[in-house]
């Protein structure tokens, strides 16, 4: 009853607190923060850090202070504490919603929680990695939710602070840049390319790392061959619903991608036979397909584009 109530108002603060971040965010700006650091001296990174970590608990954006850290620190140690910050603000949210705020975490996270939670098991700190490296979830809720799920603290926090930085790097160069362009300084043409490209770079590293992270794979061109040689089961992950209504490949297995860890036994006897795996299009696929490879499944391929390439090729067929 004790740790309920200690619970319930640590809550209720953080509430408040985040309540008072969001109505004040548009004051958060990068000239304010460079005002109030000038006055710091030695301390400032010291303060930088401790508002960076604070504002990501608050989910204030982010993005402000990662662009100020580099206006005023500079490329390298404001990435630094840039990296600093965020990394201990998304640990302190992690164990909030592990150790406090679980029910109003999964709440917030809504449909997507599910999908969180699969991803981690069959993937672990890789799937840390590539949301941080995709953007399918805001950072600052992110954190929060992936305290819901199984995955150890130490492999959050360190996949965090390693694949956070390909962004951080980025948006901190963007702020150094943008600082020596308005301040007329020579080499600030060079900044500026050098800060595009980096902004390129982070752009492009998603499609990049969504290619590896959904392994061995083949074309719809290639699935049709297989089906007619009789050289592979189908399994299709959409839901039941989707499965009936929306259409579905004959003699494909239905085992939805939510249940599927619970129902792997029902294939075991095409442990070492050709499985490919089709759902709507392939990104749920990839994480199908890693449930089958953690349970030693080796034969295992995404079917790239899913039922809406099958459908597509064949509404061009007639």
């Amino acid at each position: 009853m004790k740790k309920r109530l200690v619970q319930i108002g640590f809550f209720i603060v953080l509430l408040l607190a985040i309540a008072v971040g969001i109505y004040y965010r548009d004051n958060f700006n990068v000239e304010v923060l460079q005002q109030w650091l000038a006055q710091a001296g030695w301390w400032a990174p010291v303060i930088f850090i401790f508002i960076y970590i604070v504002a990501t608990v608050l989910f204030l954006p982010g993005s402000v202070f990662t662009l100020a850290g580099g206006v005023i620190f500079g490329p390298i140690f404001g990435l630094l504490y840039n990296l600093i910050g965020a990394t201990i603000g998304a640990a302190l949210s992690f164990l909030i919603s592990r150790y406090l705020a679980s029910d109003i975490v999964s709440r917030r996270a809504g449909s997507k929680l599910k999908q969180l939670i699969n991803g981690v098991d069959a993937e672990g700190w890789r799937f840390v990695a590539f949301v941080r490296l995709v953007p399918l979830f805001p950072f600052n809720l992110l954190n929060y939710a992936l305290g819901l799920t199984k995955i150890r603290f130490k492999e959050y926090v360190v996949a965090t602070f390693v694949f956070i930085i390909p962004g951080a790097a980025a948006y901190t160069y963007i702020g150094f840049a943008g600082r020596e362009a308005l301040g007329g300084n020579d080499g600030f043409i060079q900044n500026i390319l050098i800060a595009l490209a980096l902004l390129a770079a982070v752009i492009f590293l998603p499609r990049f790392v969504a290619t590896i992270r959904r392994g061995p794979s083949i074309s719809v061109d290639e699935l049709k061959q297989r089906i007619n040689d009789k050289e592979t089961l189908v399994l299709d992950v959409r839901t039941e619903s989707e499965f009936i209504h929306d259409g579905h490949i004959k003699d494909a297995i239905n085992i939805t991608l939510d249940e599927l860890a619970q129902q792997i036994v029902k294939l075991t006897n095409y442990k070492d036979k050709s499985i490919s795996i089709i759902c709507k299009t392939d990104k749920r696929s990839a994480i199908a397909a890693n449930i089958l490879l953690k349970h030693g499944f080796h034969n295992v391929r995404v079917v790239r584009g899913g039922m809406a390439e099958w459908s597509k090729q064949l509404m061009n067929i007639y």
